[in-house]
Order: C-alpha cells, then structure tokens, then sequence
C-alpha cells in the first residue's frame, strides 16, 4: 500500500516528502529512507512497540512502514497536458490514496515573500485547482471507454455489463464536477470494474495544511478554511509546518528534543502525518514477538487470521492452522508470555478470526 503526495508549485510537497523520508527521530536506528528519487518508506510511530520491548527485549525492534511518492508537480490544465501533467496521472493512478499538501503559509522565515504560482495564497482555489483537473482526467478515461464499453456490453456477459454500469453512473457526477469517490457502488462485479478504471478522484485524499511557525495548530483563517472542506468532504486535515520538520529531520535525537522543546511540540508533526495516512488507508498493526525481534506488522482493517499471516509470508497464509493472540494489556498484566499461557488468557484463533488492532500473533502453519 501506498500514499502519494500531491501539490501546486511552492506549497512545500517536496520539502515535507524529503522531511518524512530522511527524519531520525520517525525512522530512528531503521534503515527507512528515500529508495529511488521520488519513493520512500516511512515508519509508522507505535508507542506499543515500547510497552512489549519492556517485557520481551529483543535484538532489534521494526514498526510498520509505508511507501510514499513523492508525484510531479501539478498546474493548472495537467489533464490536458500541461507542465508534466502526463507523467503526474501516470503517478497518481498507481498510489492507493493521496496526500494533498496545501499551502496555508504566507511567508518565508525571514520574512521574504515566496511567490505562489496563482499569485496569491487561497488554499480553497488550490484545492479546487487539482480536483478540477482530477476530474478532468477521470472524464476523459470514461468517456473514451463509454461507446466501446456500451457495445460490448450487449453481448450480456457480465463483466462487460457491470463496467459499462460503472461508466454509465460515474459519467454524470464527473461531468458535474463531482469526484468519483461520491458515486457509490455495492455491487462486487461493479466494484471490481472501478477498481481496474483506476480513476484518481475515487482515492482517499488526506489535506495537509503547511502552515507558519507561529501556526502550529492550524488555527488561521486559511487553515479554518482547509478544515472546513476536509469536513464537508467526510475527508482528514493535519497541520504541519514543513520548515521546521525539514530542520528537525537530520538532528539527532536530542538535538530534535530541544528543538521540539522550544517550539512546544510533543513529537514532530511528521508522526501525525504517518499515523493519519496509515489510518487513510485502511490498515492497522498487529505484532510479533521475541527475543530476536518485536515487529509491527501492517494488515487491512477486516483482516482475517490467515490473511495477516500472509503479510510476513504466503507460506503462512497457505498452510495456516491456527494463531495464539494475547493483548498487550495481558503482557503488561502477566509480564511473560508463560504467565499469560498459565493463566488462559492466551487465545488460540482459528481461520474465521477477525484481527484486533494491537493484537500479539504468533501463527501456526505447515505447508
């Protein structure tokens, strides 16, 4: 799974992208990093990770991660071509939802003016800017495929009619402006159809605001203005200043303490990002532990005890037989995995089991 980051010029995209990528105090001892120019892999910030390390130490601890793109600059007229508005569909079609960094900012540090690419600040003009061309391409694949689709779907097959369904009832919403994550659909064959059109206006979107220094909270009236959409949308901001997540990210980690410190910041903004786009996009972590490692594991909410055994191998999933779950509330009541077996509450699952956020997993397989 992964998110991508999308933005007009000068909203700092790339400055919070390289910030999330190269951040010590997210990515502390692990080696998660930028892995190709415009892809990364973030950490996913877990407390629990430090509650099981306190009873089972382990060689080494791994929290969940994320991929992150980092996708071409957008402008005005991108769904016909503009600046490098093929390349930037081509991106965004691949990612599972997106990360829209919104400018809220209105100087540079030192007081200099850093021109915005329409000439003024309005973050609602910019969101409007990149959900019109959005739409404006999501129109354009569903009117190409219409007429093909409407024929072949005569020939009564059922894939072909459930797609020529989907086009028929996303094109009036698109060409009204409206996104196609408004169009609902119920019906699996529909629902498989949609999800091979790719359309980018069907993805989660995640607004976040780049505020000033003196804006932490995200309180100003371009902020208000941001958190306002996002809630008419059913949709999540998060405030982020990405100046000072780009001067906290090479600091070392007591170094970052200080600099959180004076700016009266519990963690760095960076975590709220990550929690927010692992919680967009529909996933929650189980763990595993031992002597040799405690790890988070990422696993889609509604997740079966099969299918998140697949998640640290296929041969788990294949010849799963059944999983021992205790909480995290049981360790730190019993302290030792012995004791939590001794009392009972160690829970021996089966293959219908439904996995609990923060559930503690060791599975059984052959194969």
């Amino acid at each position: 799974m992964e998110a991508g980051i999308v933005g007009l010029p000068n909203v700092g995209k790339s400055t919070l992208f390289n910030a999330l990528t190269k951040s010590n105090i997210l990515a502390a001892n692990y080696p998660f990093a930028t892995i190709e120019p415009n892809v990364g892999v973030v950490p996913i910030p877990d407390p629990r990770l430090e509650t099981i390390t306190k009873f089972i130490p382990p060689q080494k601890t791994i929290p969940a991660a994320l991929r992150l793109v980092d996708i071409a600059g957008i402008v005005k007229g991108a769904s016909e071509g503009e600046g490098l508005g093929n390349k930037f569909l081509s991106h965004i079609r691949e990612v599972d939802a997106i990360l829209q960094v919104v400018r809220c900012f209105t100087k540079a540090p030192g007081g200099e003016e850093i021109l915005h690419v329409s000439g003024s600040v309005d973050p609602l003009r910019d969101i409007d800017i990149i959900a019109t061309e959005l739409i404006l391409a999501d129109l354009q694949t569903v009117e190409v495929g219409y007429g093909k689709s409407e024929r072949a779907a005569k020939s009564g097959k059922a894939d072909e009619v459930a797609r020529f369904e989907v086009l028929k009832k996303l094109k009036a919403p698109l060409s009204e402006g409206k996104p196609a994550r408004s169009v609902k659909f119920d019906d699996a064959e529909q629902l498989k159809q949609l999800k091979q059109l790719g359309l980018v206006t069907g993805k989660k979107v995640l607004y976040v605001m780049n505020v000033d220094e003196d804006d932490l909270d995200g309180q100003s009236p371009h902020a208000q203005k941001v958190r306002a959409h996002a809630a008419a949308e059913h949709a999540e901001c998060v405030p982020v200043c990405a100046k000072i997540e780009s001067e906290l990210a090479p600091l070392a980690a007591e170094e970052q303490k200080e600099l959180l410190d004076m700016y009266g910041l519990k963690e760095p903004a960076l975590a709220a990002v990550a929690r927010a786009t692992y919680k967009l996009l529909g996933l929650q972590s189980y763990f595993t532990a031992g002597p040799k490692e405690v790890r988070a594991w990422p696993v889609a909410i509604g997740a079966t005890a099969p299918q998140a055994a697949g998640v640290i191998h296929t041969d788990f999933e294949r010849g799963f037989i059944r999983a021992e779950i205790y909480s995290i509330a049981d360790l730190e009541t019993y302290k030792t995995e012995k004791a939590i077996k001794e009392a009972g509450k160690m829970r021996v699952e089966g293959k219908d089991y439904i996995m609990k956020d923060g559930d503690i997993c060791h599975f059984l397989f052959n194969v």
